[in-house]
């Protein structure tokens, strides 16, 4: 299973971490570099929140709890990895540990996760009328955003690392905690999982 590769249902992100070094300013330099690389990735985290709990005002206390957190246990952080994979790690256990509230739950297939990327879906059909597009995009989007609730958290977090913010194997498995094999296991049955869901509606678009 861990050999076996399956398309991503979603188009990839940019890698937003390509490239990053370990980062060892945040236990040198303190409470003042360590906010210059938290106003560096305030962005990343509260759209990579935004992702997993589906709402903007949600995102933002999520984020902002795991900033706290990631503050407090400033003194942990090595340097051995990134620092955006060490502060990922911890905001996707924040967000796993939130959508365990029923409320947050309930509350993650809302329509507010419309607007991300819709420059991006609008981009890959410059052809098409714009308000029809924009209608298409809209319903399709939310097909997807629908379909990913229903993923266990295990797998909606694989996915959404891979196939939304382009984290690599090996990141993903340093936020996870797990083995690159087990990125590549869950993140095989998510895919899959999700275009069996997704399967008519992709029949549909292909047959327009």
């Amino acid at each position: 299973m861990e050999g076996r590769h399956t398309q991503p249902v979603i188009a990839s992100a940019t890698p937003i971490d390509a490239g990053d070094a370990p980062d060892q300013r945040a236990p040198r330099g303190g409470p003042q570099a360590f906010g210059e690389l938290i106003a560096d990735a305030q962005e990343r985290i509260v759209t990579l929140c935004w992702r997993m709990c589906g709402n903007r005002h949600d995102a933002e206390d999520l984020a902002q709890e795991a900033f706290v957190k990631a503050f407090r246990a400033m003194e942990t952080f090595d340097g051995r990895a990134a620092f955006s994979t060490w502060l990922y790690r911890i905001a996707v256990n924040v967000c796993l540990s939130a959508r365990r509230r029923p409320r947050l739950r309930s509350a993650s297939v809302g329509d507010d996760l419309s607007d991300l990327g819709a420059a991006g879906r609008a981009a890959r059909h410059p052809g098409a009328p714009e308000p029809l597009q924009r209608a298409a995009d809209r319903e399709m989007h939310q097909r997807v955003v629908d379909a990913l609730d229903t993923l266990d958290d295990e797998h909606r977090a694989v996915i959404l690392l891979r196939d939304m913010e382009g984290l690599d194997y090996r990141r993903i498995a340093q936020v996870l905690g797990v083995r690159v094999g087990t990125v590549k296991s869950r993140l095989h049955r998510a895919r899959s999982a999700l275009r069996e869901k997704l399967l008519p509606t992709l029949g549909t678009m292909e047959n327009t």
